[in-house]
């Protein structure tokens, strides 16, 4: 039994907006999942706790994007995760770059660096490993 051209043409105009849907769906649960992962919230409350940081921004209110999952400098392994995050306040926006690292035997991570860069180019060191050992 023959088609006609015109319902080939609807169906593959349905599976395509079908098809596109389901990976934009996919795409977006994706992100929420970074965001409610232990290495991205560490990140987040060490930059909501630094008040330099936060005023460069214009926060609050502080705002967080989702991370571009195309970026190929966002990087999780099993051992470490090194993303980055965007944001914006106010007066700027800026991405903040974070490293953490998995504690195999505690099964947690625990953040090494945090650095906000805004979009003018000024860094802000947000959080290190090295700059909280020296003040002990």
């Amino acid at each position: 039994m023959p088609v006609s051209t015109r319902a080939l043409q609807q169906m593959a105009i349905y599976l395509g907006i079908v098809s596109g849907g389901g990976c934009a769906a996919m795409y977006y649960l994706i992100q929420q999942t970074f965001a409610k992962s232990e290495y991205y919230k560490l990140a987040i409350e060490e930059l909501k706790k630094n008040d330099i940081a936060l005023d460069a921004l214009g926060a609050p209110p502080l705002q967080i994007r989702n991370i571009k999952l195309t970026n190929r400098n966002n990087r999780v392994d099993g051992i470490s995760a090194r993303i980055i995050i965007p944001v914006c306040g106010n007066k700027s926006a800026g991405y903040l770059h974070t490293y953490c690292i998995r504690d195999t035997v505690q099964k947690r991570w625990f953040l090494q660096e945090a650095i906000l860069q805004l979009l003018d180019g000024q860094h802000f060191s947000v959080f290190s490993v090295t700059k909280d050992e020296d003040q002990s």
